[in-house]
């Protein structure tokens, strides 16, 4: 059942994307995070404490969401519509394929209507820096950036953990990947608290982000973009980043557009020095690419749907 559950979760997101009123797990991970964050980092606790405490939140927060999404399973499963409904509804909040390109889009239009005000407020939703002095080529270089990481965390890495541990797998995830954007910043607020949750996200994303990297290959292969480029790209870049994950996928979207990502980047007021990613001779990004991007998320999504639906049949079999 798991298999079907997650087809019809992806089916859902492709329909509903993210409703802002309906009620989503991420929302209580969040309520939760924040509860705990302001309870265990205070200002007087020392270094080691901070991180000690950090690490409680992690499997406080990980643990609850499992057991509660666990417990909520094993009371459906005397139903089996029931079940599936509820199995399906936990694989479709795992995902954020509509809403990540619903998102992209509307920074797009903005644009298009030399809305540049907007544009900045509407792609600071979606990224962790600072936006209000980005210049047209700026903010879209960001909406691409986003895209192209979150394909990895939103989309493939969710398909993955959901095959191998259902729906309760996804909502894991989730937690640790939620707990990373909440309080895994290098802040003086958050690097304490947030270590753990920051480095144990880079371990759950680690063999997702190089799946999505050759998802991101062969879309760009069906795509008709620059496949070679992608590739070269892919490779010669993929580990120019901060962060040992998100350089993957941005590496090969940079490559199979021929354009120019990453840079020194703004982050709470402190200027951050970030390598490019791309060809020198790349050309400038242009509102289009933001297009080609979530085509770009699409047919990965969908490759990674074919894969981890069909491995999962076989482990079902």
């Amino acid at each position: 059942m798991i298999a079907e559950m997650i087809v019809i979760g992806f089916i859902l997101d492709l329909i509903l994307g993210d409703p802002p009123s309906w009620p989503h797990p991420v929302k209580y991970m969040g309520k939760l995070i924040d509860i705990l964050e302001k309870s265990f980092n205070l200002p007087s606790y020392s270094h080691r404490k901070k991180q000690f405490l950090g690490g409680v939140l992690w499997l406080l927060v990980v643990a609850i969401t499992g057991l509660l999404g666990a417990g909520i399973m094993w009371v459906a499963s005397f139903n089996y519509w029931l079940l599936l409904i509820i199995g399906s509804y936990f694989c479709y909040s795992c995902l954020s394929i509509k809403g990540l390109a619903h998102e992209g889009l509307k920074i797009a239009r903005s644009l298009r209507e030399n809305n540049l005000g907007q544009a900045r407020k509407q792609v600071g939703m979606i990224v962790g820096r600072d936006t209000q002095q980005l210049d047209a080529e700026g903010v879209m270089d960001a909406t691409v950036e986003t895209i192209a990481e979150n394909t990895s965390d939103g989309v493939i890495a969710p398909l993955i953990f959901m095959a191998i541990a259902g729906p309760v797998g996804g909502l894991m995830y989730k937690a640790v990947n939620t707990l990373d954007s909440m309080v895994g910043y290098k802040d003086d607020r958050f690097k304490d608290i947030g270590f753990v949750s920051a480095k144990l996200d880079d371990v759950f994303n680690w063999i997702p982000a190089r799946f999505t990297w050759l998802l991101l290959v062969i879309a760009s292969f069906l795509l008709r973009f620059h496949v070679r480029e992608a590739i070269t790209i892919g490779r010669r870049d993929r580990e120019k980043h901060l962060s040992p994950n998100s350089g993957f996928s941005e590496s090969v979207v940079a490559g199979a557009l021929n354009i120019r990502l990453g840079g020194p980047h703004m982050y709470f007021g402190k200027l951050v020095e970030k390598p490019f990613i791309g060809s020198n001779n790349a050309r400038t990004t242009e509102i289009a690419d933001i297009q080609r991007t979530v085509w770009m998320l699409y047919v990965a999504a969908s490759l990674g749907l074919l894969i981890t639906v069909g491995c999962r049949m076989l482990i079902e079999r």
